[in-house]
């Protein structure tokens, strides 16, 4: 019965009465009413009975949460209208579950209760960047049914802090080297970071601290940078800060005090201090020195006693004699010097002379008079010193000979003006006639040379190369190659070459790329032969000559590999050394004399001067390259020595450390810090890519004041046999290099196991890049020839040498296809735009060229996809994966295939996708 009017009558004849098909959770008025048979009809009900029904379980689950709005902390969400006819009763809960895995430890998982009539609710207080998994539950007394989990991730928010405890920056005396780790809440993706720094504070009092704060920008993969041209002694303020889409973060601030450097001393260089000299003083002249970084402290004057056994003391670069030793105490002790004198820098606030000898006594220091008979070196030194570090700078000024005791002998001064003028008479007439036949001899030559120059600039870069296969003819016959000779035109020099006639260190042994002693065995004839002429090659050609020669019945790839001249062209008497032996990983891949690299030798060990390693001459830049083998157990050390001393900035490794179970190269480089003797190399970043690793080093040596970056660039796709399947990695590869070499940095150091074949190919296909784009030819059978005289064997399958010119043709016609994401969108339309004179598009032609240099599979190459076992396990005969990509199944017997018809693919990272 509903608000006074009946629903529904039911006949009992029975003392009880089930009523059914009632609505849950309603209230219901029951009355009786008897009714008698006959005239008594039915009468009036009796008095009600006032009951409600219990709740049902929910009718079903709530529908998928709708999001209404994503924030980086919150998010609102919609239900849809929850009516008696869903919830079976009237009083019901709705309740919001979520949960997330942060990181970090960070995990939570809660629920809230939501007003059943508000169709929206906010979750708050969320990590930004996360996904979320949220589901409603709908609970009345009787049960709960809960929606399908939706999960969302919120929006990016400002990073967090830097860590402080990341945060760590190395002081130099003009250099602060800084490094960080990402944020613990980076609340996103990191774009970039920004460090702001100024200088705060200084020990030198002529340092300016007051001005703008300078900025420096790195990209999300950089946490390093090296600030240089800073401020001895000086204490600079960084402020660190990440940054998302959504902005900077907060900064994370750090204080670091650049170390104080030695005071500068006047140039006493070529300048003999001494203005006095007795038997027993000598009066030198003191000039006050420029502090850098901190006052300075004091002045010292020392004296070395010189012995005639004793090695001559070294003014550059020498060790100052910080240790405080008295006369009495030197005497005593055996040293070899003594402090003469110590003085305050108010002492010497302009130079003023010094007598060393006069028997007085500066701050402690007793300055006896010196002995006649004994020979004296006499040092200036300035000091700076302050919190406990103190730097020393000296330099020598004066030397006071030993008084002999034999007289003096005074020559008559009319003989020795007589003589003095026959002997000038004698040689000046001498060197009359030398400067005459000089002159003579450079006109006539210079005469020759000017025509014949003349002859072959009129010669056509066939008829050029027509002379570089002329001078190799000539050049198994001939010893040395003179420089008058036209035939002696070199790779190098119809290319715009500039040889380096030197090495890079002092005792550089000087030598031209041809213009050294060829050195033949006995018995070997001449490879090439008359006539043989191989040009350079027009990049508009290069697709037609590659087809030519290698489907070439008579003269392909083959026979033009097997006419370079194989095995030792020049003298490397020096690698061939008892105490060089174990520096050679193969003994008949060493270093030719007139190219080697020559070390900067160790104290005390002559022959630590070689490391198997040549100058390679680049395009247009002499000494572009060195091409060095793998280093072994016992070269580590000269590596780096290498590296160091020729400023080099990139290392090129075309190897993997083990190949077919075989050390190919000794792994001379640290996971984190090592130290090879007076070098300290610490490894601050890695980037696994899918053909290649870029490793970031810091190198320091001791005695120092200076922290360089070193980048090994490490090829990993070169299979163990053979050569790359595509040039594409490599040529990606060299792009980075080239991009990350410094314009002021020294030769690139290129190796791979034995130094010559991969390296070769990867200097040939560099040098050739160039030279492409410079002026439009390439000309690689004449680098390969040029790289051989270098170093033996440059390049050394005919395998590698096909590679080379297929390496080069894809790069010339595909050119640099990789685009910046910021650019991707204007360079999209630009390529799909249709050309109104071709009538076609960028995109188009890529995809024609890159179908044109996908080598087409052939059936050996799928050969376990052709078995007769696998057929049906193929939807196509025509889509077959090659041996080499595919990934092999694990079988539980022997009978059973180990087929799919799947590949392994390389991603950018080296993970591999499985194409199925």
């Amino acid at each position: 019965m509903t608000i006074g009017t009946w629903t529904e009558t039911h006949a009992v004849n029975a003392p009880t009465y089930k009523l059914w098909h009632l609505d849950p959770d309603t209230e219901y008025e029951i009355r009786v009413l008897l009714t008698r048979p006959g005239e008594g009809g039915t009468g009036q009900p009796g008095p009600p009975l006032i009951t409600r029904t219990k709740c049902a379980e929910p009718m079903r689950t709530p529908k998928t949460l709708k999001i209404a709005d994503i924030q980086s902390r919150r998010i609102a969400v919609d239900w849809e209208s929850l009516g008696y006819n869903i919830t079976r009763c009237h009083t019901f809960n709705v309740t919001i579950c979520y949960h997330y895995y942060k990181g970090h430890g960070l995990n939570k998982a809660d629920c809230l209760d939501m007003d059943p009539k508000a169709p929206r609710h906010v979750v708050d207080h969320l990590p930004p960047y996360t996904n979320v998994s949220l589901k409603m539950i709908l609970t009345n007394p009787e049960g709960r049914k809960e929606s399908e989990e939706t999960i969302i991730q919120t929006d990016e928010d400002v990073p967090g802090h830097v860590p402080f405890n990341s945060l760590k920056g190395t002081p130099f005396e003009d250099k602060i080297f800084l490094n960080w780790k990402e944020p613990i809440e980076p609340n996103g993706i990191i774009t970039q970071y920004e460090v702001k720094y100024n200088s705060i504070r200084s020990f030198d009092p002529a340092v300016h601290v007051a001005g703008p704060p300078q900025t420096v920008t790195k990209l999300w993969n950089s946490t390093h940078h090296v600030f240089s041209q800073l401020h001895p002694g000086t204490t600079y303020q960084f402020l660190l800060r990440a940054s998302t889409v959504k902005g900077f973060g907060p900064a994370t601030v750090i204080n670091v005090t650049t170390n104080i450097s030695a005071p500068t001393l006047p140039d006493y260089e070529g300048v003999d201090a001494s203005l006095n000299e007795t038997a027993t003083t000598i009066t030198v002249l003191l000039r006050p020195a420029q502090a850098k970084g901190a006052p300075i402290s004091a002045y010292q004057i020392v004296v070395e006693e010189l012995h005639p056994h004793r090695t001559k003391r070294e003014t550059i670069g020498m060790d100052c004699y910080q240790v405080p030793v008295a006369y009495n105490n030197a005497g005593n002790g055996g040293s070899p010097y003594y402090y003469a004198a110590e003085l305050p820098p108010s002492n010497l606030p302009e130079a003023a002379p010094f007598t060393v000898g006069d028997n007085r006594t500066y701050q402690g220091f007793w300055n006896p008079p010196l002995v006649p008979r004994k020979g004296y070196n006499i040092y200036f030194q300035a000091v700076s010193s302050v919190e406990k570090e103190t730097k020393t700078q000296c330099v020598r000024i004066a030397t006071k000979a030993a008084a002999t005791e034999e007289p003096e002998v005074i020559p008559d001064p009319a003989k020795q003006t007589d003589q003095v003028v026959k002997i000038a008479g004698i040689s000046a007439g001498i060197l009359v006639f030398i400067l005459l036949l000089l002159v003579v001899v450079l006109i006539v030559k210079k005469s020759k040379l000017a025509k014949k120059r003349k002859d072959a600039m009129g010669n056509t870069r066939q008829e050029m190369t027509h002379m570089v296969n002329a001078m190799d003819r000539s050049y198994a016959d001939q010893s040395t190659l003179h420089a008058e000779d036209p035939l002696s035109i070199t790779y190098m020099d119809s290319h715009n070459f500039s040889p380096r006639y030197e090495n890079h260190t002092a005792t550089a042994e000087s030598s031209r790329l041809l213009d050294v002693p060829r050195y033949l065995c006995e018995g070997t004839e001449s490879p090439y032969q008359t006539g043989q002429l191989h040009p350079a090659i027009r990049v508009a050609d290069l697709l037609q000559h590659i087809n030519l020669m290698k489907t070439s019945d008579s003269y392909g790839f083959k026979e033009e590999y097997e006419s370079f001249f194989e095995g030792q062209s020049a003298s490397w008497d020096v690698a061939k050394k008892d105490q060089n032996r174990t520096k050679n990983r193969y003994g008949n891949i060493i270093a030719y004399d007139h190219s080697r690299v020559i070390l900067q030798p160790v104290e005390d060990d002559p022959s630590s001067d070689y490391i198997n390693a040549n100058y390679i001459d680049g395009y247009q830049r002499p000494s572009h390259y060195i091409a060095t083998q793998g280093p072994v157990h016992e070269t580590v050390y000269d590596f780096w020595r290498m590296i160091w001393q020729e400023q080099s900035a990139c290392i090129v490794m075309v190897t993997n450390l083990v190949e077919v179970g075989r050390v190919k190269c000794y792994k001379y480089w640290p996971d984190d810090t090592e130290v090879y003797a007076d070098f300290k190399v610490t490894c601050v970043e890695m980037e696994p890519l899918a053909e290649y690793v870029i490793r970031t080093f810091t190198l320091e040596r001791r005695g120092y004041n200076e922290i360089r970056e070193v980048k090994q660039f490490h090829f990993t796709g070169w299979p163990d046999h053979g050569v790359p399947y595509h040039a594409t990695g490599l040529l990606s590869f060299i792009r980075r290099v080239k991009m990350s070499n410094p314009p002021s940095a020294g030769p690139i150091v290129v190796h791979c196991s034995a130094g010559a074949g991969r390296t070769g190919c990867y200097i040939v296909i560099d040098i050739m890049l160039d030279m492409a784009e410079r002026e439009g030819v390439v000309d690689i059978y004449n680098c390969v020839k040029a790289l051989r005289s270098r170093r033996i064997n440059m390049v050394q399958t005919e395998e590698q040498y096909i590679f080379i010119h297929d390496a080069i043709l894809e790069a010339c016609l595909c050119g640099e296809t990789a685009i910046p994401v910021c650019e991707f969108k204007a360079a999209y339309f630009d390529m799909i735009r249709i050309d109104s004179q071709t009538n076609s598009s960028h995109l188009k032609d890529e995809f024609q060229t890159l179908n044109s240099v996908t080598p087409r599979l052939q059936a050996e190459d799928c050969s376990i996809a052709c078995l007769p076992r696998n057929h049906d396990k193929n939807r196509f005969m025509d889509l077959l994966p090659p041996d080499r990509c595919l990934p092999f199944l694990i079988t539980i017997d022997g009978e059973s295939s180990n087929y799919i018809n799947a590949a392994l693919v390389d991603v950018r990272r080296p993970i591999s996708l499985l194409d199925v």
